[in-house]
């Protein structure tokens, strides 16, 4: 039976070390994304830090996904 690609992203989180380190910058992000938009005014410079962190965000979530996709190959072969 496939595993399927919430139960591989779970796996490879409490598994591979790679993997748990994308999660982990993804948080970091996310995290720094709500801090900042939790602001009442963003001057210019916020507003930058605010694309910069959401690039950054959706680079690793695509590096994840690329990764479950990968792994998802490799458990079909078993």
């Amino acid at each position: 039976m496939p595993i399927s690609p919430g139960e591989l992203r779970e796996l490879l989180l409490a598994r591979n070390p790679e993997f748990q380190r994308l999660a982990s910058e993804h948080s970091r992000y996310e995290t720094q994304l709500e801090q900042l938009t939790e602001q009442p005014y963003l001057n210019s410079e916020d507003l930058i830090l605010e694309i910069k962190l959401k690039k950054m965000k959706l680079r690793v979530k695509d590096e994840m996904e690329k990764f479950i996709s990968r792994h998802q190959r490799e458990f079909g072969r078993i």
